[in-house]
């Protein structure tokens, strides 16, 4: 396994694949997957030994304060291997992510005990997530 921050074109179609079997990401179009690939500040994937996508993340940033990892997603056929382990690790130790105070993640709660071993903590205090729907 190689982990990889540039992408072709068939990457792309494979993250758009890894986007279609899972519930908050399966009503992505092709175009979706490109613009928010394109728009996030870093993009991690892990390739197996025939290049074929098997692990993907992006995160949102401003450099300093914060950071917010999307869309970690590990290949069903892949799960339970540690590719989400390497993931992680990757995004803590990124270099372009060393001076953030903050990473955080959306998450439900069956995933909670996965995120506290990497050291990632449900209790924000009285912080409460607010959406707006267009």
């Amino acid at each position: 396994m190689k982990i990889i921050e540039s992408f072709t074109d068939n990457h792309i179609l494979q993250i758009h694949m890894l986007y279609q079997n899972e519930w908050w990401t399966n009503k992505r179009t092709l175009e979706d997957t490109i613009l928010c690939i394109s728009g996030s500040q870093v993009c991690i994937g892990i390739i197996d030994e025939n290049e074929n996508l098997q692990g993907f993340a992006r995160v949102l940033t401003d450099f300093i304060f914060k950071a917010l990892i999307f869309d970690l997603i590990v290949s069903p056929e892949y799960r339970n291997k540690g590719i989400g382990k390497q993931l992680l690790q990757f995004i803590k130790n990124h270099p372009n992510l060393n001076k953030v105070q903050h990473l955080e993640l959306y998450c439900l709660p069956e995933m909670f005990s996965f995120y506290k071993k990497f050291g990632f903590t449900d209790d924000v205090g009285e912080v409460k997530l607010m959406r707006y729907i267009k």
